[in-house]
């Protein structure tokens, strides 16, 4: 069958290994391929366009559920409008940016809890990060100055 891939060189040329092309067609994002005489999965060209785009969408934030709204958006691109494609994308972009606030609030309150230990050789029993932790707050009294 000319044109066609046979799983391992798919993956080769897709630059993911075969148990991730079992894994998107087990999860629907790539359709099951025809079989040789032999049983070999025998994939078409545009099943490595389809894992090029798989790609590229997971190095944009979507997720593979996601994907799969995005491939039904692809196959289905003469039924679907932009304003579809753009209002699909700008709900991940908002999902991205919240994410983004809460690592940042994570941040701020690890630097603070961090900030206030010592990191000396006392024992951890005296450590502001562990009752921070314990407690909800870091305890004034037990920050030790660095030995």
């Amino acid at each position: 069958m000319s044109g066609s891939y046979k799983i391992g060189s798919l993956a080769k040329a897709s630059g993911v290994s075969v148990e991730t092309l079992r894994f998107y067609e087990k999860q629907g994002l790539l359709p099951e391929p025809k079989r040789s005489e032999s049983g070999y999965r025998l994939y078409p060209e545009s099943a490595r366009n389809q894992v090029e785009f798989i790609l590229r969408a997971k190095a944009v934030g979507f997720s593979l559920k996601d994907i799969a709204g995005l491939l039904d958006l692809e196959v289905n691109r003469e039924q679907e409008t932009c304003q579809t494609v753009k209002r699909f994308a700008e709900e991940k972009l908002m999902e991205i940016e919240n994410k983004i606030q809460e690592l940042q609030q994570m941040r701020t309150a690890l630097k603070q809890i961090t900030d206030a230990c010592c990191g000396g050789p006392l024992p951890a029993s005296h450590c502001t990060i562990l009752t921070a932790l314990a407690d909800g707050h870091p305890d004034k009294e037990k920050q030790h100055a660095t030995y």
